[in-house]
């Protein structure tokens, strides 16, 4: 336990991980030359698929899981009308890989540790057996290498998570068991030791865990200090699946200009939501967004979130996975270069999800799993 009563405040955190190289994504996928696949006299929609067809939208955030659950039947590979997202809608927006969201009902009784990891292991369990049902569209993907392979064979690769932090209980063994479960993102809000005060020294101690083990901080609805703290914190990049520019749009999931600039120098992605709430409701609207996070936070630092299924209205235009294409086109229509685009639907996402392997396993030569509790490190 030695190694975690280091000041909290020093360059060097705990378990011996300050001797680290940063950034540690720039080793892990560093920039490649980009190909232009699209002919710039072409109408922009027409130029929109080519670039997708190439480069397909990494889709942060979905709300499937839950929205299955209440259908008595369904088959996404044939199409259902009963949800937002189904395989041909997938294919037809040109989307090659989503963030499934294990986040639960918001209810009082579902804040619970104990019910949010069982209701947490019920999703996941769901998930495995909506992609099992649907081999030919759909593919579980743990790591860059296995979503980049879904792609090639002409399959969707499925990512679990994000979850709420009250999945884990409280406990580091089962955020462990959790990833051995597939989880891959989990959501850094709504517990005691990430809250408005920012990270405990066991949030702290947890993010470490995340980044021995790969699983990647989300940071949408955190906190200001918990968000500046898990940049201090992580050797990996951190997302944030569901947030647009404050500055256009004072939502609270939204940033400030202040945190998308951190954001940005510490190698994050802010994944821009296709939501009315928190960008309005037009494809105009949502290309300001992402206008201003690509200025803002920069273009290695801006991704797509559909939101689709989780209950929320869509912008007009854009209803459904099948819509991205115009999205598109509206961004090549303000002249953004096809490179910039191909990093916002594909690349950005890549390089997070490769930054949190390649952190993974530099972390794993140098630290054991954690055996800390909260009441030993929060008292």
């Amino acid at each position: 336990m030695a190694d975690l009563q280091d000041d909290l405040h020093t360059g060097t955190e705990a378990g011996g991980l300050g001797d680290l190289s940063e950034p540690l994504t720039a080793q892990a996928y560093p920039p490649e030359p980009y190909a232009p696949v699209s002919d710039p006299d072409d109408e922009p929609l027409t130029r929109a698929h080519a670039v997708l067809a190439a480069h397909p939208v990494a889709d942060g955030y979905s709300g499937l899981p839950r929205a299955l659950g209440r259908l008595p039947w369904y088959d996404l590979e044939l199409g259902e009308s009963g949800v937002d997202t189904d395989v041909p809608r997938l294919r037809e927006g040109h989307v090659g890989a989503l963030l499934w969201s294990l986040h639960l009902p918001e209810a009082p009784e579902n804040a619970d540790g104990d019910r949010a990891v069982g209701a947490t292991l019920e999703q996941l369990d769901l998930v495995k057996t909506v992609v099992r049902a649907h081999p030919e569209g759909l593919r579980l993907a743990y790591d860059a290498g296995q979503a980049i392979d879904a792609r090639n064979c002409g399959r969707v690769a499925v990512l679990p998570g994000p979850a709420g932090a009250a999945a884990m209980g409280d406990r580091l063994g089962i955020l462990r068991s959790l990833h051995a479960l597939g989880l891959r993102v989990l959501t850094l809000s709504g517990v005691s030791w990430a809250g408005e005060a920012g990270l405990t020294r066991f949030g702290e101690e947890a993010v470490r865990e995340m980044n021995r083990l790969g699983v990647l901080a989300d940071l949408s609805g955190a906190s200001a200090d918990t968000v500046r703290r898990t940049f201090a914190v992580s050797k990996a990049p951190a997302l944030c699946t569901r947030s647009g520019a404050r500055a256009l749009r004072p939502h609270p999931a939204n940033l400030p200009d202040d945190l998308l600039v951190e954001l940005g120098a510490a190698g994050g992605l802010c994944m821009v939501p296709l939501t009315a709430e928190q960008t309005g409701p037009t494809v105009r609207d949502v290309a300001d967004h992402l206008d201003h996070v690509r200025t803002v936070a920069g273009p290695q630092s801006v991704g797509l979130s559909g939101t689709y299924d989780s209950g929320t209205a869509h912008p007009l235009e854009l209803g459904d996975p099948s819509c991205y294409p115009r999205l598109i086109a509206e961004l090549l229509r303000r002249g953004w270069d096809e490179a910039d685009v191909a990093l916002l639907t594909w690349g950005n996402f890549q390089r997070v999800l490769r930054g949190a392997g390649f952190t993974a396993r530099a972390v794993q030569q140098r630290r054991e799993p954690s055996t800390a509790t909260i009441a030993e490190l929060d008292g």
